[in-house]
């Protein structure tokens, strides 16, 4: 896929975006995702998604450090009753 490209086609931004074609045409139908149809197929701007692609990046960073965590040597945990 070009990079520097604008819009691309339905498959292309199921690629980009890592997720089944199926699911971005019923994205698409739904008014979640703005895309022109050419006659042809549908033209998806990709830059609609930099937002969503950004919260990913975050939460993979997030997730990662908490798996990173070290677990304490020992909790003081104390019987209530």
């Amino acid at each position: 896929m070009d990079e520097g490209k604008t819009y691309l086609t339905l498959q292309e931004t199921a690629e980009y975006l890592e997720l089944p074609a199926s699911f971005i045409l019923e994205k698409i139908r739904e008014g979640r995702i703005r895309a022109v149809h050419n006659g042809e197929e549908y033209l998806i701007n990709k830059d609609q998604f930099a937002h969503h692609l950004e919260q990913m990046r975050k939460l993979k960073e997030f997730l990662e450090e908490w798996r990173n965590e070290p677990i304490p040597e020992s909790y003081d945990v104390k019987d209530e009753d």
